[in-house]
């Protein structure tokens, strides 16, 4: 509530501003009066400052604005140098209590709920997302019953300790409470920044996309090839990260487990990531060339079969059709390669990336397949790529790692920055190809040969399988927080390597449904 000294303020603030002030009226020598008139100009610029400032503190504190009267008052009488003075003292006054008024502590940020310290230097947002889905696989001989699923249910805080440090805790509430994400970043510098903690190994460019911003069902079939697929793409470990020569180049290198969610590493050398993306035209003033990016990554990391029970990579498909390649005991050198592109125009996005995967086989023993001693084996290969595009019907900006800016959302607020009117949301068209090859060598162990053989010969079989995806669908975001994705995927198998599956073309339905907050 406002004392009577700060009505009387606002009475004279809403009588006083609108219309001239009578103090040319006065009987005072001319040179005293324009001196006035300039007091009371400034007066009037200070006073429809004051006006805003006294707006936003209603606003915050949640107090309903004085009913301004409608009818013109009574002309006021002559003011007096006394109450210009009198005037002055108060907007001072007024003044210095707004500018002691700290910020919100909490509201919505445009994106997100926070809760903010008063000094605006602690801020804590919580986070979510929630993916249902329906599969529909035809009845197909071999591929899984139709199903509803559940597929991620995720909620968090992330949020900042001043301006240097970022943080960030996620729980994978489905089944059994798991952590995803904990993690520090602290960023001094652009050019030089260190996180820590349990987040996704930095190598491939369509997992350094967020969850909630993959625009397929789920990442691409060669997805498998990457770092700690069977753990979330996710593992404890330390980077450095930045960017050079005004973002034109990204760097991230940093040394991890290895071995997926919450575990520990099982030999004395960590899985070390390096990784480069290149944007060479991106302060360039030309839409056509400055959405260009490029660039590769790299991981060494080492495998224990003996003592550890590792196994090669899973050669399953993303949405559970069939497995193209049993996974076989490894031990030895780990090594991966990657390279990747993007374009991004407008409303069109092209992406492409391909992945290489050598596991060996050194010293393997009998826990290999057919159990042939302790010879080594030749290395599991796994390769593949993807391309994809996708266009906004409805205009939207293609982004590179973020949800769309929806222009005309069909329920609830405008995305950030915009203030478009409600519509029929964005609509987005989707195609991808991927495919996906697994190599697993066979080798064979005769005592006649071999003194160190089995007596009984010995044969490990030799695999080599490969598999194509296509997928067409559609994406409709109803606003910058809800999407549903359409999908159909064409799976074709080739030469199956698991029994009870024959070679055929799969047909596959996928509907998302997603929310976040």
């Amino acid at each position: 509530m406002y004392s009577p000294k700060s009505w009387c303020v606002l009475l004279i603030v809403f009588c006083i501003a609108p219309g001239p002030l009578t103090l040319a009226q006065s009987a005072k020598p001319a040179g005293d009066s324009a001196a006035k008139g300039d007091d009371v100009k400034e007066l009037r610029r200070e006073v429809e400052e004051l006006r805003a400032q006294v707006q936003r503190l209603l606003q915050a504190s949640g107090q309903k604005e004085p009913a301004v009267p409608t009818t013109a008052p009574p002309a006021p009488p002559a003011a007096t140098r006394a109450d210009v003075d009198a005037l002055q003292k108060e907007v001072t006054a007024l003044q210095k209590k707004s500018s002691e008024t700290p910020p919100a502590t909490a509201g919505w940020n445009g994106e997100h709920f926070f809760l903010r310290s008063s000094d605006g230097q602690f801020t804590l947002m919580p986070v979510g997302y929630f993916d249902g889905q329906y599969n529909v696989y035809g009845n197909t001989y071999g591929a899984p019953p139709d199903s509803f699923q559940v597929t991620r249910a995720r909620f968090g805080f992330q949020g900042n300790y001043g301006k240097q440090l970022d943080y960030q805790l996620m729980i994978e509430t489905i089944s059994s409470p798991t952590v995803r994400d904990a993690f520090l970043d602290f960023k001094p510098w652009k050019a030089f920044s260190i996180m820590g903690g349990q987040y996704k190994v930095p190598f491939s460019m369509e997992v350094g996309s967020a969850d909630t911003a993959v625009e397929f069902y789920n990442r691409s079939i060669i997805s498998v090839l990457y770092p700690d697929a069977g753990g979330a793409f996710r593992a404890p470990g330390l980077d450095i990260h930045g960017e050079l020569a005004g973002g034109t180049v990204e760097y991230w290198a940093g040394v991890f487990n290895g071995q997926g969610l919450l575990a520990s590493g099982t030999t004395n050398e960590p899985e070390v990531v390096g990784r480069l993306r290149f944007s060479p035209f991106k302060n360039i003033q030309n839409s056509w060339v400055n959405g260009f990016g490029i660039g590769g990554s790299y991981e060494h990391s080492r495998s224990r079969g003996l003592t550890s029970s590792e196994l090669s990579f899973s050669a399953a498909m993303n949405d559970g059709t069939y497995t193209i390649l049993p996974q076989f005991r490894i031990n030895g050198d780990v090594n991966r390669y990657n390279g990747f592109f993007s374009w991004l125009d407008g409303p069109v996005g092209i992406r492409g990336e391909y992945a290489h995967l050598q596991q060996d086989r050194t010293n393997i023993g009998s826990l290999a397949n057919g159990g042939i001693g302790f010879n080594t084996l030749p290395a599991i290969k796994g390769e593949g790529y993807y391309v994809s595009a996708t266009y906004f019907l409805t205009g939207e900006t293609e982004p590179l790692n973020a949800l769309p800016r929806v222009r005309h959302p069909v329920i609830g607020p405008n995305s950030p920055g915009e203030s478009g009117t409600p519509g029929w949301g964005a609509w987005a068209l989707k195609f991808r190809y991927s495919r996906l090859l697994g190599d697993a060598p066979g080798g064979t162990c005769d005592a006649t040969t071999i003194p160190s053989c089995p007596i009984t010969p010995v044969i490990a079989p030799a695999y080599y399988e490969h598999t194509d995806q296509f997928t067409l669908g559609v994406n409709w975001y109803l606003n910058y927080w809800v999407m549903v994705k359409s999908e159909v995927n064409l799976d074709q198998l080739k030469n199956p390597s698991v029994q009870g599956i024959l070679p055929r073309n799969y047909y596959v339905f996928l509907e998302t449904l997603q929310f976040r907050f």
